[in-house]
């Protein structure tokens, strides 16, 4: 079976809501998921006793408060319950699809990572989970009235214990760690499984409002740019249509080699345009989304 794990926001206004919404998707999937939070956030605690979470109220921080993605992997794999784990942002619900998909990678092939793009949905209140029909539900939702995210943005990763050793001292709470952990699957050879067709992963809608510059400083302030220089200096760091397979809307596992091939132009363009211009381009006032449909990459922040 599976462990969570996760770190959050205080749990305060509609960030009570959207975390504890997404906390509680997990525990759904079955009675023998494992949920790891960690943090000591206000509130935190009372949540975990509350839903039956498995609380990790340390952890290790950089000086400005952001927390090490490296301590909670290392510390994760350390305690977990189950062979198999998945980092997940705390905004994310996740349903019985994912864990069909899940059990189909898994008997598929010992070592892999799952990721998938994710539908942004407007949930301003708590999900009834008592509600029989509340997956069909949301999931009609989703697709119907909320907006498939671009592939830059990778929300959760599930994996088998012991796959991320070493991990660099990135932050979350940053871009860029995301895409670290693509790489080092693929730097070790382990398959990379896009579930987007099959898997209807919800994001809830939320705003940026801990960050002075919004979305864009979480993409372009100097711990986003810490992030990438700790990872090979932006050498090591894949993207979503990096992927080597894809489940398809039957549930069946396909080899993805011209997808890869055809995104290495843009990530060339990505590494030598984008990243290296990013001091001349917020004096000229460009964003990243605004390059990255210029490359023909739809994006929203």
């Amino acid at each position: 079976m599976l462990t969570f794990f996760a770190t959050a926001k205080p749990f305060s206004g509609q960030n009570a809501i959207i975390q504890r919404n997404a906390l509680e998707s997990w525990k759904q999937l079955s009675p023998e998921i494992e949920v790891i939070l960690f943090g000591d956030e206000p509130g935190a605690a009372e949540v975990c006793s509350e839903l039956g979470l498995h609380h990790e109220p340390q952890v290790k921080r950089h000086e400005s408060g952001m927390k090490y993605l490296n301590y909670m992997f290392e510390r994760a794999q350390k305690i977990a319950r189950h062979d198999y784990l998945c980092y997940s942002n705390c905004d994310i619900v996740l349903m019985r699809d994912f864990m069909e998909a899940f059990g189909r990678v898994v008997a598929w092939r010992r070592n892999f990572l799952i990721v998938s793009q994710r539908w942004d949905t407007e949930i301003s209140k708590p999900i009834d989970f008592g509600f029989p029909g509340w997956q069909d539900a949301l999931k009609q939702r989703a697709r119907g009235e909320g907006v498939l995210q671009s592939t830059l943005f990778i929300d959760y990763f599930a994996f088998p214990k012991g796959l991320y050793e070493d991990v660099p001292a990135l932050v979350v709470g940053r871009s860029y760690w995301d895409w670290w952990l693509v790489w080092k699957a693929l730097h070790q050879r382990v398959p990379v499984v896009d579930c987007t067709p099959f898997v209807t992963a919800i994001h809830q809608n939320h705003g940026y409002d801990y960050h002075p510059q919004g979305k864009q400083g979480t993409n372009e302030d100097t711990l986003a740019l810490r992030n990438i220089d700790l990872a090979g200096k932006g050498r090591h760091l894949r993207m979503l249509e990096d992927a080597t397979h894809r489940v398809n809307v039957n549930g069946i596992i396909r080899v993805t080699p011209l997808r890869s091939k055809i995104f290495r132009i843009r990530r060339f363009l990505w590494r030598h345009f984008v990243q290296r211009t990013f001091p001349l381009r917020n004096r000229l006032g460009l964003r990243r989304e605004s390059l990255w449909k210029f490359f023909g990459r739809g994006h929203s922040g």
